[in-house]
């Protein structure tokens, strides 16, 4: 197994996750929802020697992409996304003042993400589930070598995603948290907020989980 360090960093306005996927020895990393403070991650990156060699998006929201554009612009590397986001995720719909008036600088989304779809980067492999409700377009990435799983807003200790936002579903987002639960017991979640889980700890004890009546 290659192992691997994750750093996660609060971003934002709303407390957002930016995961850091470094492989062990490793000198470049995935960055995962650069979601705001684009100086903050950079110079954690640069202050450990890193590069960046892939940004990974599970969904389109501006807490999750808002430094997307000027992290690519200092460190070059390729961006995947949902097409689904990606049609919206860098125009006026995806403001929310006043903590958002303008929307996040366009990127160019140059990997267009689909479920099922398994890809390795810097030796890691990885799938990608497509997990909407909280958005059209978001996914979830699973690193089934090393039992990780990047959520995004889907799913969080204790706690589930929105749905009540544009293009959000109740009863899709409950489909895709069933999804979720079919991965080993093991599997340790990064949500895009909060502190990190497991798929066991959050199959015993969060309420969302035990009853899906919220979806009706």
């Amino acid at each position: 197994m290659n192992p691997v360090e994750v750093f996660s960093l609060e971003v934002s306005a709303f407390a957002s996750n930016c995961h850091i996927i470094r492989p062990a020895q490793s000198d470049r990393v995935i960055v995962v929802d650069p979601g705001g403070d684009a100086e903050t991650i950079a110079e954690f990156i640069r202050l450990h020697g890193w590069s960046v060699g892939l940004f990974l998006l599970t969904h389109g929201h501006m807490d999750h992409v808002g430094a997307l554009a000027d992290m690519a612009d200092q460190f070059p590397a390729p961006i995947a996304m949902h097409r689904l986001d990606a049609e919206w995720a860098f125009g006026m719909k995806n403001t929310m003042p006043p903590y958002f008036n303008e929307p996040p600088r366009a990127a160019v989304i140059s990997r267009d993400l689909q479920d099922g779809q398994t890809w390795t980067d810097l030796g890691l492999t990885y799938e990608v589930l497509e997990t909407p409700g909280h958005s059209p377009g978001s996914v979830s990435f699973y690193f089934q070598e090393q039992a990780l799983l990047f959520s995004g807003d889907v799913l969080f200790a204790g706690s589930i995603g929105r749905s009540d936002l544009p293009g959000g579903n109740p009863r899709v987002l409950a489909q895709s948290l069933q999804r979720l639960l079919t991965l080993p017991n093991t599997t340790c979640i990064f949500p895009g907020h909060g502190a990190k889980t497991s798929i066991e700890n959050e199959r015993a004890h969060n309420p969302f989980l035990r009853d899906l009546s919220w979806a009706d």
